[in-house]
């Protein structure tokens, strides 16, 4: 069996093995092939019956130019990089890790939610530039440190990375508000269900952890930021297209929003001319909330285990 991983060096730097895969056939890893369509991504799969990617996009014309193809892995959750519909019809498997990473990401969505409250990265540097050696007071702060407890905080999408989140609040006595497409009973013991627009106008941090769809792109626009609060802080570690990126820096440079802090962008990797590069208070992070080594030896494992359900004729994980 011939595996080709086409853009492996986000999933393995060279910190874990690929060994879980190397176990199941003649494997081949590229470190990176191709963003956008381009011939070289049919090139590279070649004659392999099994392709594996993470972000390089398998296409009508790629699934055509490769007619020994027979299964694809996706080293992610989604995986909208795959014409699903057209490997469905040329009897393609697509597989993906539905669970890797929930509570990395709610970890990091809290992290960006303290950093934007406590300062921790400015006052760091400010302490090795020298300052606090010349402070005449045994302190200082440089922006002011919001306090955590005793806010509410709203969270638009409330699956499992939702939940996680809202568990973490909890424990630091923060009230949780919930907007989401359908209400669980255990969610019901960790928020109050709520419309949108009285999480938008009762939250004093938004979290943003639900899909991104028709009804959900640019859910953080203009007309949504005037109803929210005044200094209200925003969390995006789900989707950047969840955001219209100009409003939401015309936001904080106005000062209506507070801090921003955000680990995704609406175009990946972040372009030059990104508004939210020269906005106030934004604090970006290049898409790591899921880069763990757990999580990523998770992925690895859940993505070998695929593929040798594949080779067993019972294929687990598909989404087409």
């Amino acid at each position: 069996m011939k595996i080709v991983v086409l853009d492996g060096y986000t999933e393995n730097p060279g910190d874990i093995s690929w060994e879980p895969l190397e176990a199941l056939g003649e494997v081949t890893v590229y470190d990176r092939t191709a963003y956008e369509e381009s011939p070289l991504i049919a090139e590279r799969i070649g004659d392999a019956e099994v392709a594996v990617t993470n972000k390089t996009p398998l296409t009508r014309t790629v699934i055509d130019a490769c007619p020994n193809l027979r299964a694809i892995a996706v080293l992610a959750t989604g995986y909208n990089v795959v014409d699903t519909a057209y490997a469905r019809e040329k009897n393609i498997p697509v597989m993906n890790v539905p669970v890797y990473g929930t509570d990395n990401v709610a970890q990091y969505a809290i992290a960006l939610l303290l950093e934007a409250c406590s300062q921790v990265g400015l006052h760091d540097r400010s302490v090795h530039a020298g300052d606090w050696t010349r402070s005449i007071d045994f302190c200082y702060w440089q922006r002011p440190l919001i306090e955590v407890s005793g806010k509410t905080a709203g969270i638009i999408g409330f699956g499992r990375i939702g939940m996680a989140v809202a568990r973490i609040l909890r424990a630091m006595n923060v009230r949780v508000l919930a907007y989401s497409r359908t209400e669980r009973p255990e969610g019901w013991e960790l928020a109050d269900y709520v419309p949108l627009d009285d999480l938008i106008a009762q939250s004093d941090f938004i979290f943003l952890h639900c899909p991104l769809t028709p009804e959900t792109e640019g859910i953080i626009n203009a007309a949504n930021i005037a109803r929210m609060k005044d200094g209200v802080i925003i969390v995006n570690n789900g989707r950047g297209q969840l955001v219209v990126e100009g409003d939401l820096a015309a936001a904080l440079t106005s000062g209506k929003v507070a801090y921003a802090t955000v680990d995704v962008a609406s175009t990946e990797p972040i372009r030059a001319d990104n508004p939210l590069l020269s906005a106030p208070n934004c604090i970006i992070t290049p898409h790591i909330s899921w880069a763990t080594k757990e999580a990523r030896e998770r992925i690895m494992q859940t993505t070998a285990d695929n593929v040798k359900s594949f080779i067993e004729g019972k294929p687990v994980n598909v989404v087409n």
